[in-house]
């Protein structure tokens, strides 16, 4: 029961002393305004919200979207073949048309050119 309590009171003293410290230290107030503002991956947090969206970066999230789920699809693909490898050429073919159509696609529209 002592050891009990002990552990109680020192963990009160503890930190009875730590909100003590925190609140006997000087405000910190002459930081700079960007430091205290969280990081927004490049966009100037300090800019108006209401600025127009690059549609090059709506258009990396939705490319990658769509090779993230080519991935998904792909990968079982090897384990299908294997168990029924006349029943899964034509749909291993098709998707990979169809993905192979989508990359052109993209390509002529200018989608993956990111040197302009």
């Amino acid at each position: 029961m002592n050891l009990l309590l002990f552990t109680f009171m020192l963990s009160l003293v503890v930190s009875f002393l730590l909100i003590l410290i925190w609140f006997l230290q000087p405000s910190l107030t002459n930081y700079e305004r960007e430091k205290l503002t969280s990081f927004e991956c490049g966009f100037d947090p300090m800019g108006n919200a209401r600025t127009p969206f690059s549609l090059r970066f709506f258009l990396l999230a939705v490319i990658f979207l769509v090779f993230d789920i080519e991935i998904v699809l792909l990968l079982p693909m090897p384990i299908l073949y294997k168990f029924s490898p006349i029943h899964m050429i034509l749909p291993i073919l098709l998707f990979l048309l169809i993905l192979l159509a989508g990359t052109a696609h993209e390509y002529n529209e200018g989608s993956l050119d990111w040197s302009h």
